[in-house]
């Protein structure tokens, strides 16, 4: 499996599935070329459809701009075409698996949306296939955008001195409002039958290897039709790539092969594997491959949430405090010596951040919680029904790692939205001076590049408001 590398900086806009699916909503035109950034051009279309998202991505998180819309479109759009022509001459790599992930998983919302992949290609006046590849199309160029921003941002850091000086300098008056904060501890439990479900997906995938020793089947039907992967949708055929972007199990396994030979079973973070090399060019690996992870039956998963819910209620009748149930039955290695206090730790794997001062910090905005669809959804519900000092029922959720486990949480404390301060908001205030730092690196990389880069702006757009005026160049 690939690691993935994920960092936003606020000068980039993310596009969220809005941003396609104005597109489902597109009337026939006769397009027209706005823009053109290297090789590519922004089409009048994709400038409206993107300013619509833009305008329903506000509405939905509740604040408005006295920017036009479709000026600001235009300026992220020229942004993002530059960052992606330069992703491309730097050879910058993503992950076209997870490309591939989320593709699916939007395409297989909106199928659910219109009733059925027929309605979908009525309405869109084109085969699913094609509706595939144009989203495939964008959300590449954006992926390559992301992670050539991030290239550039990911070697600035910042030191207490500078957290300090940052504070020191806001006026007063200017202070960063803190939103309200969620202390929160959890007792989680995975089914006591993990061990015998890792062996049965073990026997499953050596099933499967047999198989296709024995020429029974192919390797790609198989992972077409059980792996648990964006990639099985390909055959579980990746992208060659080096081994150095593969976690190390998988690597090492993979390094092994030579071409036409099928790994033994790999376990890795990610759950087992069995690994095809196709074929090796230089340091480039070709291969395919079928993942599964451990799964249970309904009791299995059950006995651990009934569990949970005995211990919850000895919590509430005074009986045994939340600190030493967590301390004699968390299976959180992480949290149970500490009461069971959820620490940053988990919420930012999840989303790709490994490092820094913000993995200790045990105060949680909502936005922490990854309320886009993170996985910690599930600790947000059920905090929001609980008052300070209650603990939930439990629930089914999911470790970063995508283990299933129960889980009940405490809701610990509230902290009222204040103005920031150095003594108590460090963590958030170290967080707002390395972003505006690395904003700052950015903007003067933005500003050569917009200098070496072809550049055209139609002449009736050239007279729109932009922030950074070099594009008008």
């Amino acid at each position: 499996m690939r690691k993935i590398v994920i960092f936003a900086v606020t000068a980039a806009l993310v596009i969220t599935g809005a941003y396609f699916a104005s597109a489902q909503r597109r009337q026939v035109m006769l397009d027209k070329v706005v823009a053109v950034v290297g090789g590519s051009s922004i089409l009048h279309s994709e400038l409206k459809e993107y300013a619509d998202a833009l305008v329903a991505q506000r509405r939905q998180m509740g604040y408005t701009s006295d920017r036009d819309p479709m000026h600001e479109a235009l300026e992220a759009l020229l942004q993002q075409k530059l960052l992606y022509n330069q992703a491309l001459l730097d050879s910058v790599e993503i992950d076209k698996n997870e490309v591939n992930s989320r593709i699916e998983a939007y395409l297989q919302q909106v199928i659910g949306e219109v009733g059925g992949i027929q309605a979908l290609e009525t309405r869109e006046h084109m085969p699913v296939f094609n509706y595939r590849e144009m989203l495939r199309a964008r959300y590449e160029e954006q992926s390559y955008a992301q992670r050539m921003q991030n290239e550039i941002v990911s070697k600035v850091s910042i030191v207490p001195g500078e957290v300090e000086r940052f504070y020191r300098r806001i006026d007063k008056d200017s202070l960063p409002m803190i939103g309200e904060q969620y202390v929160y501890a959890h007792i989680t439990k995975f089914p006591q039958s993990m061990n015998e479900a890792k062996q049965r997906t073990k026997e499953r995938l050596l099933d499967m290897r047999e198989r296709i020793i024995k020429g029974e089947t192919k390797f790609s039907t198989l992972a077409r039709m059980y792996s648990m992967d964006g990639a099985a949708l390909y055959g579980g055929e990746m992208q060659p790539a080096p081994s150095s972007m593969y976690v190390r199990p998988f690597a090492e396994a993979l390094e092994k092969l030579k071409p036409g030979q099928i790994s033994e079973i790999v376990e890795t973070e990610f759950g087992f594997h069995i690994i095809e090399l196709i074929d090796q060019k230089g340091e480039l690996y070709h291969c395919r491959h079928i993942l599964l992870r451990p799964t249970y039956t309904r009791e299995e998963l059950l006995q651990p949430a009934e569990q949970l819910d005995s211990i919850a209620r000895l919590i509430r009748a005074d009986s045994m405090t939340f600190e030493d149930a967590a301390m004699q039955f968390s299976d959180d290695a992480s949290t149970k010596m500490n009461g069971g206090i959820v620490s940053n730790h988990d919420i930012l794997a999840r989303q790709g951040v490994y490092d820094g001062a913000r993995l200790t910090a045990t105060r949680f905005l909502k936005e922490d919680f990854g309320l886009e669809g993170g996985k910690a959804l599930e600790d947000y519900n059920a905090l929001m029904d609980l008052k300070v000092g209650e603990v939930s029922d439990s629930f089914q959720t999911m470790d970063f790692k995508g283990n299933q486990m129960s889980k009940i949480v405490k809701l610990v404390e509230i902290i009222p939205a204040h103005v920031a301060s150095l003594k108590d908001d460090y963590v958030r205030l170290e967080e707002m001076a390395l972003n505006i730092k690395r904003e700052q690196v950015f903007r003067e990389w933005l500003d050569k590049k917009i200098e070496s880069m072809y550049i055209y702006i139609a002449p009736e757009y050239r007279d729109w408001e932009f922030e950074n005026r070099k594009w008008l160049k």
